[in-house]
């Protein structure tokens, strides 16, 4: 029993760490793996499980973190002077970004929690956000990029990015996929959106996060924190490959592949699962 908690949680950190920063939508892919064949509920209350999915995104938080250390270092005026040689991301621009997502996630955690995690919601999710996807990369055909790096953002851009963000609350949407969607339709390039969608990720994954751990404090026993310790290093390690993975592919490939993966992923859930 011990060694199957643990491989859930190792097998639920790797799908979080793979899928986070893809745009695929990793709580749609963890709400999938888990209830059709992990089934955490049954090791856990429902509270503690829905907890996991949002907690173990911390893991996924500090390899950001890691990445894009030298990004927050100027962001935050740490170490050497900022070179003021050329436009620099402010952190004031990564504030307008996560402001409608962060009001909007406060004020309806407990129904997304609720409702909308389940294998239904995902499926609309994966459909929907594979339009916005495709629309995003067929409009961007036909426009100039005004925006090719993240440094070069505007608050307009910023606070769009932001708007898309909070389309990303729906599991199966992708917070990635409707933000770097956005980024694109807002003159940004593939890797300029990634960029600000990863970096804005932290704050607004540290705020739910916390908000959802002391929600559900009272529902945590000691068996459960080891099921949680495991599940964020294993998200940790593997979001760490693959972002810097995505972060390599995004502009060769666009994001139409990533859409058709989910289209075809959303077809085969309703086959088995209706």
């Amino acid at each position: 029993m011990v060694l199957w908690v643990f491989l859930v949680a190792v097998v639920l950190g790797f799908v979080e760490g793979l899928t986070e920063f893809a745009p695929v939508s990793s709580t749609g892919h963890m709400i999938i793996v888990d209830e059709l064949w992990l089934h955490s509920r049954e090791l856990f209350s429902e509270p503690v499980a829905n907890t996991f999915k949002v907690v173990i995104q911390l893991g996924s938080i500090l390899a950001v973190v890691v990445i894009f250390k030298d990004k927050f270092k100027q962001m935050l005026h740490v170490g050497k002077p900022v070179d003021r040689s050329g436009p620099k991301l402010k952190l004031s621009q990564v504030i307008v970004g996560i402001i409608p997502a962060g009001i909007l996630g406060f004020l309806f955690e407990d129904y997304i929690d609720t409702y909308l995690f389940s294998v239904q919601t995902v499926i609309i999710g994966l459909a929907a956000g594979a339009v916005l996807m495709i629309f995003a990369d067929y409009y961007q055909k036909g426009q100039r990029h005004t925006t090719m790096t993240v440094d070069r953002i505007t608050y307009r851009q910023a606070f769009g990015m932001g708007l898309f963000q909070c389309i990303g609350l729906w599991p199966g949407f992708s917070r990635s996929g409707s933000t770097i969607s956005g980024g694109v339709l807002l003159g940004m390039s593939h890797r300029a959106s990634s960029d600000f969608t990863f970096i804005m990720a932290v704050p607004i994954m540290l705020g739910a996060s916390g908000l959802s751990l002391m929600k559900n404090l009272e529902y945590f026993t000691v068996d459960a924190f080891p099921f949680i310790a495991v599940g964020f290093i294993s998200a940790f390690v593997f979001s760490l490959v693959s972002i810097r993975f995505f972060l390599k592919l995004i502009n060769r490939i666009k994001l139409v592949p990533f859409a058709i993966y989910r289209i075809l992923l959303a077809g085969l859930l309703y086959v088995l699962y209706f």
